[in-house]
């Protein structure tokens, strides 16, 4: 395989000691901000700014540059509903017949169900499917490498994106998805990773009063 050419670094930002750590702090206490809610307005947000959040995503690391990931922007309330309905018929073997009495414990302080109506009501759901290898237009199969690890850097950087925009998330993962691949027309050989939903926070919503992790509780400086 021919190697990549090597050109100069360009944009890196050289800052000082104290400028990084007036960085850190302000990103940490921006991000801090984000919650994940289940009620969403249905008010439109424009198409660009969710193109711009998934190019964000799309310029993560990933194994050996394969990129693995498919993401498929779904505003067409047709859709939506297809998406809707697929997901809660899963989640309605989940709740009922899958699910472990422990795991349903452990959901229950959060008060989900199978019902999912704001697949339906925001304006936006993401989904992002991993891809485990390409066809090159030969024919030929190219594999991909570090798949589940680049797809969930990807998709990380994509809620922080969507974050900053000002847009509430949540990731919404139903099992199995492959009703996913069917609605959106996607290929066997990729495997649907998440449902993001996006948008607008409902006027009024509340989220569940939960804390998170102190830094020695879940990490450590050696």
């Amino acid at each position: 395989m021919t190697a990549y050419d090597h050109i100069p670094l360009e944009g890196f930002e050289n800052l000082s000691s104290d400028e990084m750590q007036n960085h850190s702090k302000t990103f940490l206490e921006h991000i801090k901000r984000r919650r994940t809610v289940r009620d969403f307005s249905d008010e439109a947000i424009h198409e660009d700014v969710i193109k711009n959040c998934i190019l964000a995503a799309g310029s993560a690391p990933s194994g050996a540059n394969m990129q693995p990931w498919h993401y498929v922007a779904v505003q067409n309330p047709a859709v939506k509903k297809q998406i809707r309905e697929g997901a809660e018929a899963e989640e309605r073997e989940f709740y009922q017949r899958r699910a472990s009495e422990e795991w349903l414990d452990a959901l229950a302080p959060l008060g989900t169900d199978a019902n999912k109506p704001f697949l339906e009501t925001a304006p936006w759901l993401i989904v992002v499917f991993a891809s485990k290898h390409t066809m090159t237009p030969e024919g030929e199969k190219k594999k991909h490498y570090y798949v589940p690890e680049s797809v969930g850097i990807s998709t990380g950087m994509l809620i922080t994106a969507l974050h900053n925009c000002g847009l509430a998330t949540l990731t919404h993962t139903p099992s199995p998805m492959k009703f996913l691949n069917e609605i959106l027309d996607r290929p066997v050989h990729e495997k649907p990773y998440m449902i993001i939903v996006a948008g607008k926070p409902a006027e009024g919503v509340t989220v569940p009063n939960i804390t998170k992790k102190s830094f020695d509780e879940f990490a450590e400086v050696v």
